[in-house]
This record gives structure tokens, C-alpha cells and sequence, in this order.
């Protein structure tokens, strides 16, 4: 029996090689209030999420650079969102 876990790429994932994967996930907004409004949506049970583009990818995100725009004042579940970690593994396999 295989774990899932060892199914997921293990190179290196550092800054360097980041695919942003992180930013095609939901973000969900808790207590974050320093998000600029554009990039805020409102579902119809008034739950905030960070908005995102007709492909998928949060529309924070820089898609020349890959890097967040907003990164200074990014979502606390961003923050939270560790690189090399197993969901950050999860979702770069994901978009292989």
C-alpha cells in the first residue's frame, strides 16, 4: 500500500523554482482586513475569499514575476501556507 504523500515530488522547492501553485487554491478570508477591495468576493452566505481570474489563478497574483502583489498584506491563510510543506506539495503535483 502507498502513501499518498510518497507519491509527491520531494526535489527542492524553494523560491527559485515556485510555480505558484499555492495561488490556483481557494484563499479564504478570515479576520484579513488590509486586502484591497478589488481582490475581495463575497459569496451569497457573505463568506470572503480571495478573488480569482476565468483560469483559476488568484487575481493578486503577478503571472510575469509569480510573485503576489499584494504579498506585504496577503490573506493570513497565505501566510500560513508553508513552502515544501505537504499541501504546497500537493497542489504543485496537482498542476503538473
Amino acid at each position: 500500500m502507498t502513501n499518498e504523500a510518497e507519491s509527491l515530488p520531494v526535489a527542492g522547492v524553494t523560491c527559485t523554482n515556485c510555480q505558484a501553485s499555492c495561488c490556483r487554491l481557494e484563499a479564504m478570508l478570515f479576520d484579513d482586513t488590509d486586502i484591497p477591495d478589488k481582490f475581495v468576493v463575497t459569496d451569497a452566505r457573505g463568506n470572503m475569499s480571495m478573488a480569482r481570474l476565468e483560469d483559476g489563478w488568484c487575481a493578486a497574483l503577478d503571472r510575469d514575476t509569480m510573485s503576489c502583489t499584494i504579498y506585504e498584506k496577503r490573506p493570513w491563510i497565505c501566510r500560513e501556507f508553508e513552502m515544501g510543506e505537504y499541501e504546497c506539495l500537493s497542489a504543485r503535483a496537482a498542476n503538473l
